[in-house]
């Protein structure tokens, strides 16, 4: 898979959104210090963001096959049902907020600078769906991103960053021993067409989530991705589903990691 990379993303923090939502009182004792910090990042920050078009070779009952790769899953098997073309991408502050916001000696500082980062990953995410639209006409879509839920975990970032490729000399990504990204203000995923907008969260019981979209719907598994509903036993030997690629336009992916 050929990845294409955006690099010129700007970075445009909204100050007084950032204050509102981080309760930094203009007057405060704190307000010329924050002011200080975002100017700072403003000046550095590089957010990127990277993806590839990939095509799905197969599919059993809870595996998918993208272009050679093998992805276990049950509810992106179910999700990709109906695509053959998805994209897979990665998102990032970049490694200059995320050394900048390291290298803050004070914690509440350091508290700002990692929201702050944030924010740029958050505009990185933008710049990619715009980009993702425009380009290839998306219709509606949803995204699923390794370790959001127990069904796809961590692990998974493995083969997602085997076929995104050289994501360090790309992004300046890469992943520790734990399978985490770093820079951590990262977000990698895969997007696909989808006729049902879906969210990871709407099969996540999590109470008290400040970054749920969607709300927890008890019955959303069992109706639509229980394996048991289809009369298939979980012991039964997988059987291979070979799909054709198709050439034409997919439809949006929009599910949004970080809205």
């Amino acid at each position: 898979m050929d990845a294409a990379v955006l690099k010129d993303i700007p970075f445009r923090p909204d100050l007084q959104g950032l204050k509102k939502k981080l309760r930094v009182k203009n007057g405060g004792g704190y307000a010329d210090r924050f002011t200080r910090l975002v100017q700072e990042a403003e000046a550095i920050a590089r957010p990127r963001a990277m993806y590839g078009v990939a095509y799905v070779d197969s599919k059993s009952e809870s595996r998918v096959v993208v272009d050679g790769i093998t992805f276990d899953s049950r509810v992106l098997r179910v999700n990709l049902e109906k695509a053959q073309r998805i994209f897979p991408f990665l998102a990032t502050c970049g490694a200059e907020l995320h050394e900048w916001a390291g290298a803050q000696e004070d914690i509440l500082q350091r508290f700002y600078a990692d929201a702050i980062s944030e924010v740029a990953l958050r505009q990185a995410l933008s710049v990619l769906k715009a980009h993702l639209n425009e380009r290839y006409r998306l219709g509606r879509t949803s995204t699923m991103s390794p370790g959001s839920l127990p069904d796809w975990p961590i692990q998974a970032q493995r083969p997602l960053f085997a076929l995104l490729g050289d994501t360090e000399e790309a992004l300046g990504v890469r992943l520790s021993d734990s399978l985490l990204m770093i820079p951590t203000k990262s977000v990698s995923g895969i997007r696909f067409p989808t006729e049902q907008t879906f969210a990871s969260c709407q099969l996540c019981p999590r109470g008290g989530c400040p970054s749920r979209q969607a709300p927890y719907d008890r019955e959303l598994y069992e109706k639509r991705y229980s394996l048991e509903r289809l009369g298939v036993s979980r012991c039964e030997p997988r059987r291979s589903l070979p799909l054709e690629r198709s050439a034409q336009p997919f439809q949006e992916v929009v599910d949004e990691t970080i809205d």
